[in-house]
């Protein structure tokens, strides 16, 4: 079987696979499942440029992911004046102060020659920076924490189009991962996979405690939206008329159209970008990429800058990631900065990078359909196997309500098992690297 017949039958059986959920279950929930689909696969497509193009392990994709939340909620929720008033202009000069004390003592460090009085300028530059940024910063934030904590007790965003917050998403994760790559991209491998794990860490945890930002663990909730709302169809007399004329059910007709709506925005977003990533792979400069992968101290001798072509593809790769979060808080309608968790949703786009194909970005799309299928449909099918098996037993029976609560559990057991296979069968993915 030549490739592209492999590609398209693969693709054929993740499609009736969800057609399948949506025949057997509900059309909505398989429509929820191509949604998530798509954003987990512009997930696993910016990390298949890192690592299946230039072999960057990177550990910290949920901080980036994070990232693009962050700006959905900067740019499209309205700003709450009166936290502006009490305390906005103290949270931003001491922010500025901030930034400036960092960019003073960079100018110092290069500039002064190495010896006690750069030592000396440093540690004053730090510690006078940073004793003004907290003392003008403490009053602004607990100013703006005070102004209606139950639903705002923030500063707000730009009221701004939410469409905007996905570019302005992918731009901090990219801003973040220069600052990254400056500092990590110099170190081996391991100590890459370290560093950003940590900082993506540094990041979640900054969104999980700073209130005047994203109100914390309390979570910012009712985001615009790009598609109308389901009451806002389910009033409309045009969506009246067309669901009876076809005999549906007004509410599920509503959140089907919704879902629609979703799914054609996020194609459209996957279709550009993989077609952008499949022109870098087949370009000079992709080829390059893949030449430095392979062997770093041969394409350093041919005259090329490896560090600096590393920091590019690592600035793209997780430019991608915040896209893709920014669309991921847009569908959710919320941000929930304690649902970030890196270990747990980094290890399952790792996951969809190597079942799909590492260095394939047709593979990494395939990944991201199907782990994402299996990580919600196991769990509904465990409980049916589980139904099945123990239909001799008592309904109040303690060894099947035990199993019964285990199901969930399944799903990390499924992906540790497609883990485990891919690497003894397929070692190379489903679609591997030409």
């Amino acid at each position: 079987m030549n490739s592209t017949l492999k590609t398209t039958a693969l693709f054929l059986v993740v499609t009736t696979l969800i057609a399948i959920t949506g025949a057997m279950q509900s059309w909505n929930s398989a429509l929820l499942i191509v949604n998530m689909g798509l954003v987990s696969a512009i997930m696993s497509l910016g990390l298949n440029l890192q690592w299946g193009f230039a072999g960057l392990f990177n550990v910290g994709v949920m901080g980036f992911v994070a990232l693009g939340g962050l700006a959905t909620v900067l740019i499209s929720m309205p700003p709450v004046h009166e936290a502006w008033r009490v305390g906005g202009v103290h949270v931003m000069t001491a922010l500025f102060i901030g930034v400036l004390t960092i960019a003073i003592a960079i100018v110092v460090f290069r500039r002064i020659p190495k010896g006690s009085l750069r030592t000396t300028l440093l540690i004053v530059i730090l510690v006078v920076g940073f004793v003004t940024y907290r003392a003008i910063l403490d009053p602004g934030v607990a100013a703006v924490e005070a102004i209606n904590p139950t639903i705002t007790g923030n500063l707000g965003g730009l009221g701004l189009p939410v469409l905007l917050a996905w570019p302005v998403g992918g731009l901090l994760a990219a801003t973040a991962a220069w600052f990254i790559g400056k500092t990590a991209l110099g170190l081996r491998s391991d100590y890459l996979a370290i560093a950003t794990l940590g900082i993506a860490e540094i990041l979640i945890a900054v969104l999980k405690h700073e209130d005047w930002l994203t109100r914390g663990v309390k979570n910012i909730i009712g985001l615009p939206r790009p598609v109308p709302y389901e009451v806002d169809l389910q009033n409309s007399p045009w969506f009246i008329e067309m669901v009876q004329d076809y005999g549906f059910e007004l509410a599920a007709a509503s959140s089907f159209y919704v879902k629609v709506n979703y799914s054609l925005l996020f194609t459209v977003i996957l279709v550009i970008l993989l077609i952008m990533a499949q022109l870098a792979l087949k370009s000079p400069w992709g080829r390059m990429i893949r030449a430095i992968r392979d062997n770093e101290v041969a394409a350093e001798a041919m005259g090329k800058d490896v560090t600096k072509r590393h920091l590019q593809i690592f600035i793209l790769g997780s430019a991608i990631c915040g896209i893709a979060g920014a669309m991921m808080t847009t569908l959710d309608g919320q941000l929930t900065p304690g649902s970030y968790q890196p270990l747990r949703f980094t290890f399952l786009i790792w996951v969809m990078v190597i079942l799909g194909g590492s260095g394939n970005n047709f593979g990494a799309v395939l990944g991201g359909f199907l782990i994402w299928f299996l990580w919600v449909q196991v769990e509904p099918i465990g409980l049916f196997l589980i139904d099945l098996l123990t239909a001799g037993l008592a309904e109040d029976s303690a060894i099947r309500e035990h199993l019964r609560q285990s199901a969930a559990h399944m799903r990390l057991l499924t992906m540790g098992l497609i883990l485990l296979l891919v690497l003894r069968f397929a070692p190379r993915g489903l679609i591997p690297e030409k």
